[in-house]
């Protein structure tokens, strides 16, 4: 079969590699599309290093269609279109203990640990698999992971029917936290943001929000202003590294300055830097800090979601590509952050 090989950092090159062998309860999969998430840009630049080991083929969000399957599979059959949550846990540890798999202390992931799908073949166990339904799309099974880890933070953050949202970062992660939210609240949703071309993006998706270039407002205020000073019921933070604008601040304490008191702030972004927090206006709020991270079997509610029409996954997508050109598609997502978003790989 062919891949797209990560043979050394920033290299990616599509090549015939063996194809995997399955047994017990495995099933082989035929890759129909992956996507390429914010962890495999950092993959891709060494940032996981470490942890993630090259030659990889990396790609946690993918689906396809079972071509065979393990002697011990009993719910699958060939043919069955799937999408793969990649999540490997101990299930010893104390969190896995408590069923509180994301925080599992051993934590692994298909496509960032061990070999994932920027392939034509990929394998998982039968318990990692969920059925697309007749009425959701290759493509939009590809974005299932994605949008279940904005479904995620939603329920982390337990958001209510008439709770007023914000969120901090229109990338891939906040605008799948933007399509999950949209389906829990009807009450006023923000994006923050210092680039337009995501402002805008969201806002065409959902015209009934309002949006914040940081750039160009100081988005405290401009909340404050939009909720009649009241401040939102919850915020959420998925910028991670951010840019330090000069007089501007720093998402997680602009997320706890616009909250309302005992409101929620919950944090998403994975940033290495050390992020300047005054705790002092947490706990004048008497607020509560949540961190959220993967998902934890939310594929069920966004396949749900998906098939009911009730969220929009293309508006996260601005490129397909065919696999082979893997290389290119890092390339430009670096090369221009503000065009481009969500990359489809097709297989």
């Amino acid at each position: 079969m062919k891949a797209a090989v990560l043979e050394e950092y920033r290299k990616i090159v599509w090549k015939e590699v063996p194809e995997p062998k399955i047994a017990g309860n495995e099933v082989l999969i035929k890759v129909k599309y992956a996507c390429i998430c914010g962890s495999d840009q950092h993959i891709f630049l060494g940032e996981f290093h470490p942890r993630t080991q090259v030659p990889l083929i990396p790609g946690h969000e993918f689906a396809g269609e079972i071509v065979e399957t393990g002697p011990e599979v009993r719910n699958y059959k060939k043919g069955d279109r799937v999408a793969v949550d990649p999540i490997i846990w101990c299930g010893k540890c104390p969190a896995c203990q408590r069923h509180h798999y994301p925080a599992c202390t051993t934590l692994k992931l298909i496509g960032v640990d061990l070999d994932g799908g920027f392939a034509e073949y990929v394998k998982a166990p039968e318990h990692m698999l969920y059925r697309i339904t007749p009425g959701i799309t290759d493509e939009q099974a590809a974005l299932v992971e994605v949008l279940s880890i904005g479904f995620h933070a939603c329920n982390r953050a337990k958001v209510e029917n008439d709770d007023s949202v914000v969120i901090w970062g229109a990338g891939k992660v906040g605008q799948s936290i933007l399509q999950a939210v949209r389906t829990k609240t009807k009450s006023t949703l923000i994006m923050v943001d210092v680039l337009d071309a995501r402002l805008k993006r969201a806002k065409n998706t959902f015209p009934d929000i309002h949006i914040i270039n940081v750039a160009r407002e100081d988005p405290v205020e401009r909340i404050k202003e939009i909720t009649g000073g009241r401040g939102v019921d919850v915020a959420f933070e998925a910028v991670g590294h951010y840019q330090d604008l000069n007089g501007k601040v720093n998402p997680i304490r602009g997320c706890i300055q616009s909250i309302r008191g005992a409101g929620k702030v919950c944090v998403l972004g994975l940033s290495d830097e050390i992020t300047p927090v005054l705790f002092k206006e947490l706990i004048w709020r008497e607020a509560t800090i949540i961190a959220s991270r993967v998902s934890h079997g939310e594929f069920a509610e966004t396949i749900k979601n998906l098939q009911e029409g009730r969220i929009k996954p293309e508006a996260l997508v601005t490129d397909v590509l065919t696999a082979d050109k893997t290389q290119e598609a890092f390339e430009m997502l670096e090369a221009e952050p503000d065009k481009h978003l969500k990359i489809l790989l097709k297989l």
